[in-house]
């Protein structure tokens, strides 16, 4: 089994910055994907960015160049960088953790982010 924490959110105004941590815990074998969704009121949950094990990020749209997604394998923690915020990144955050082979993932309890003045 796997579990995940998140936390970093918060209240922040337009233009401000936060740094959501995900820390894991439990298994750590296998190769897999660590991601950062999204899910605003009345809209679906959106993949917001992901990271390979090697590294490799992937950013939606409406986020690049403001969001940086990294890695630290020694903490088992996955951080999301939220730079220029704006009222439309308003929406619980969530980490998952997809493994490539059986696609089976999990997912943490989420944070929820608000950005307004």
């Amino acid at each position: 089994q796997v579990q995940l924490v998140e936390s970093g959110g918060g209240l922040v105004q337009p233009g401000g910055s936060l740094r959501l941590s995900c820390v894991a815990s439990g298994s750590m074998f296998g190769i897999f994907v660590m991601g950062w969704y999204r899910q605003a009121p009345g809209k679906q949950r959106e993949l917001v960015a992901s990271i390979t094990g090697g590294g490799i990020t992937n950013y939606a749209d409406s986020v690049k160049g403001r969001f940086t997604i990294s890695r630290d394998n020694a903490k088992n923690t996955v951080y999301l960088q939220m730079n220029s915020l704006k009222p439309e990144d308003t929406a619980v955050y969530y980490c998952n953790r997809e493994y490539i082979r059986t696609g089976r993932d999990f997912w943490g309890q989420g944070t929820q982010v608000t950005v307004s003045s």
